[in-house]
C-alpha cells in the first residue's frame, strides 16, 4: 500500500501524530514546490497543497510520485470535479473551508479522507460527525471560541487553520486542538528553516 492509498483512518492518524499540517498556498507552480520540498524535508509529511495554487494539479502529481513516504492532502477543495481530480492524482486527504457535500460524496466513494469545515457551532458540529474537521478561520474566535466548542463537543477532533500563528501552535494543542492548520506564517516566513525551529520548540512544549 502506498501513502497515497492510506484509508481514512490512516490519513487521520498521521494528521494527528504530526498535530501540525502546512497549508501551502502560493502564487506560482515553482515556489509552491520548492516550499513543500523544504518542508518534507524538515520532516513535516503531512502537507495540505491548495487549490488556489496556479498549477496544483501538477503539483500535486508530482509531489505525490516523488515523495512515496509523505502524506500529500489537497485543500479549498469545494465542488465534485476538483474532489475527483484529487483522488486521481493520489492525494491522500481533503480539505474544505465549510461544508461541501459533493466533494465529501466523491472522496467517500474514493475511500480518501475528508476534512470539512466551518466557522458555527452547526457546521464544526456536522462536519466533526464524519470524523477530523476544520475551524475556520480560526482567527475570527481565536483559542477561546475553540474552548467553547470543545466544551459542547467534547469528542470532537477540531483542526483550528487560518490565521494560526506559530508562537501560539502550543496554546492552541493545550486548549484542545486535535492538530492545528499552519498557513502563511509557516509556508510565507521570510526564514522558512527558522520559522520550522520555532514551530519545533511549540511542538515540544505539547503533551505526546
Amino acid at each position: 500500500m502506498t501513502e497515497a492509498s492510506l484509508r481514512p483512518d490512516e490519513a487521520t492518524a498521521r494528521i494527528l501524530r504530526q498535530k501540525v499540517v502546512p497549508v501551502v498556498r502560493m502564487t506560482s507552480v515553482d515556489a509552491a514546490q520548492e516550499n513543500c520540498s523544504q518542508l518534507i524535508a524538515a520532516g513535516l509529511s503531512v502537507i495540505e497543497l491548495t487549490t488556489t495554487t496556479p498549477g496544483w494539479r501538477e503539483l500535486l502529481g508530482t509531489l505525490v510520485s516523488e515523495n512515496p513516504t509523505a502524506v500529500i492532502g489537497l485543500g479549498t477543495v469545494t465542488n465534485a470535479e476538483n474532489a475527483d481530480a484529487a483522488c486521481e492524482l493520489g492525494a491522500s486527504f481533503l480539505v474544505s473551508p465549510y461544508p461541501a457535500p459533493e466533494a465529501r460524496r466523491v472522496a467517500r466513494d474514493a475511500g480518501r479522507l475528508f476534512v470539512g469545515g466551518g466557522i458555527t457551532p452547526a457546521e464544526v458540529a456536522a462536519s466533526a460527525a464524519y470524523g477530523l474537521c476544520k475551524l475556520f478561520p480560526a482567527h475570527l474566535g481565536g483559542i477561546a471560541y475553540l474552548k467553547s466548542l470543545t466544551a459542547i463537543m467534547p469528542t470532537a477532533m477540531i483542526m483550528p487553520t487560518g490565521g494560526v500563528r506559530i508562537s501560539e501552535v502550543g496554546r492552541w494543542l493545550a486548549s484542545g486542538a486535535a492538530a492545528v492548520g499552519l498557513g502563511s506564517d509557516l509556508s510565507s516566513a521570510p526564514d522558512l528553516d527558522a520559522a520550522i525551529g520555532e514551530l519545533a520548540v511549540q511542538l515540544k512544549l505539547c503533551p505526546s
